[in-house]
C-alpha cells in the first residue's frame, strides 16, 4: 500500500482554529516537519482541508 509524505511548508499564524487543529491531528508540529501516513480517504480529506499549507508526495512502501 502506498503512503503519503506530508510536509508543512506554510506557517499557521493567522489561520483558523480548524486548520490548526487539522495540522496537529496529522502530527505536524513545526515548519518543514514531515510525517508519513497511509493513503486512504480520511488522510485525503485532511489534506484537502489544508492543501494550501502542505506539500504532499507519494512514497512507495
Amino acid at each position: 500500500m502506498a503512503k503519503l509524505k506530508i510536509t508543512l511548508t506554510r506557517s499557521l499564524i493567522g489561520r483558523p482554529a480548524t486548520q490548526r487543529d487539522t495540522v496537529k491531528a496529522i502530527g505536524l508540529k513545526k515548519l518543514n516537519s514531515s510525517v508519513e501516513l497511509p493513503d486512504n480517504e480520511a488522510t485525503r480529506g485532511q489534506i484537502k482541508k489544508i492543501c494550501h499549507l502542505v506539500t504532499v508526495e507519494e512514497v512507495q512502501a
